[in-house]
């Protein structure tokens, strides 16, 4: 029966599902037409929201940026292909290999959600080639989909940006709700048994979803995968030692390591943004051995980045509209209004994934969404903690159904989202129980 819905979200993301630029225009209008009918604001205005916007992400993007390209460069490494080249070889059925991808794709997510994403994008290809080298047919779409499971998951791991943004010192509702750490919302109990329950449920689903019917099966395109072995032309003399050297990257790595040992030292397991990137920069300098051979992965995740640099400023457009409309003050409080205490996480939750399709951002969503559920939240007398997590989990929820960040993974795996979308719609939709008895039990 799964199968067979399966089959049924597939057609129908084939027929209807646009390019993700496109989906960002059309959502650009929709919000526009929104903010109108419910706001009141005229059209001059909401397109003036619409330019004020445009450009307040950019410090966020580049963040976002830098998460995705040392996530890329960190998955590119020796040590992690070698890693995901011997797991490759474990399935021994279809239905198997999409659930493996599946879980690798998640549980890199939860360690940081760019090279979730970049990971689960290799091994959807690694998994793919040797499948076919062992004369083992797999549909390609599914297996690209899952992939892309660790953008289900993501928001209560390492990388999560609401609990890592409200555990910086300085951030913009800090003077409201404080700083509050990482023990409080990414390792609370709740949190872990949501993400155990996710990593179970997931790839099991997408085990079930692949089609048996040989007529439906696409084969594994030709790899586009990053060429780690091209060198650079030029002559050999010192420029081309230094780049070459280990040494310059073991001594920059042991800056950046005894940086970090004395930042946990100091601040114990206060995670951020920042703190992740650096960790995963000097990481993936580490790993890749030379200065020469970290640089071409970086020149390689950057391409990742195109859809994102283009599409970004479009979502913060968005964003704007949203804010000074105050359209997104009459989703926030119209889920206040039919709110209880025990029921404020659900609708948290829903209010989030809707708005997450019109701004396809963590930290920006917060940006927009936080200060009126903070609010709600201090009327009904509920969690702070809590509220965030709800807020991250309705947004890491619809990213089933948004794709924006799948850009990366449709870049490297030559997919289209069309391809995808209709699978991961699906396993959307049937992992909703989870989220909600989470959220309602613990």
């Amino acid at each position: 029966m799964i199968r067979r819905i399966g089959n049924f979200f597939a057609d129908w993301a084939q027929k209807y599902i646009p390019d993700p630029f496109v989906f960002a225009i059309v959502l650009t209008f929709l919000t526009l037409f929104l903010g109108m009918a419910c706001t009141g604001s005229s059209v001059i205005q909401m397109i003036e929201y619409w330019a004020r916007g445009f450009w307040e992400l950019l410090t966020f993007g580049m963040q976002m940026c830098l998460i995705l390209v040392t996530g890329h460069a960190l998955a590119a490494s020796r040590p992690v292909r070698a890693l995901l080249r011997h797991i490759a070889g474990l399935p021994r059925t279809p239905g198997g290999a999409a659930g493996v991808v599946a879980l690798v794709a998640a549980l890199f997510g939860l360690v940081n959600w760019g090279l979730g994403i970049i990971v689960g994008a290799f091994f959807a290809l690694e998994v793919g080639k040797q499948a076919e080298s062992r004369g083992l047919r797999l549909h390609f779409p599914l297996i690209g989909a899952a992939g892309y499971a660790g953008l289900l998951v993501w928001h209560g791991g390492w990388s999560g940006s609401i609990p890592l943004l409200i555990a910086t010192p300085g951030h913009f509702l800090e003077e409201e709700i404080g700083v509050i750490p990482v023990s409080q919302t990414i390792f609370s109990p709740a949190n872990l048994i949501l993400s155990l329950a996710l990593l179970v449920a997931v790839p099991a689903l997408f085990s079930l979803l692949h089609p048996r019917e040989s007529s439906r099966i696409i084969s594994v395109p030709a790899p586009r995968e990053p060429n780690q072995d091209t060198p650079f032309v030029r002559e050999k003399g010192l420029v081309y030692l230094l780049e070459e050297s280990p040494w310059l990257s073991i001594l920059i790595s042991v800056l950046g390591f005894s940086y970090l040992l004395h930042y946990f030292f100091r601040e114990g397991l206060a995670l951020n943004i920042n703190i992740m990137n650096f960790l995963f920069l000097f990481t993936g300098i580490a790993f890749h051995g030379n200065p020469r051979s970290y640089l071409r992965a970086v020149a390689e995740g950057t391409k990742a980045c195109a859809g994102i640099i283009i599409q970004f400023p479009f979502y913060a457009g968005i964003m704007g509209m949203m804010k000074y409309s105050g359209l997104v003050m009459v989703i926030s409080q119209w889920c206040v209004r039919i709110s209880s205490t025990h029921t404020y996480p659900i609708l948290t939750f829903l209010s989030a994934g809707l708005v997450n399709l019109f701004v396809p951002s963590g930290g920006g969503q917060w940006a927009v969404q936080g200060p009126v559920m903070v609010k709600a939240a201090e009327v009904l007398h509920f969690s702070i903690p809590r509220t965030a997590m709800a807020v991250a989990y309705g947004d890491e929820f619809t990213n089933m159904f948004q794709p924006f960040w799948a850009l990366p993974l449709l870049g490297i795996t030559g997919l289209k989202a069309r391809d995808i979308m209709g699978y991961t719609m699906l396993v959307m939709l049937l992992s909703a129980p989870i989220f909600f008895i989470v959220l309602l039990v613990f």
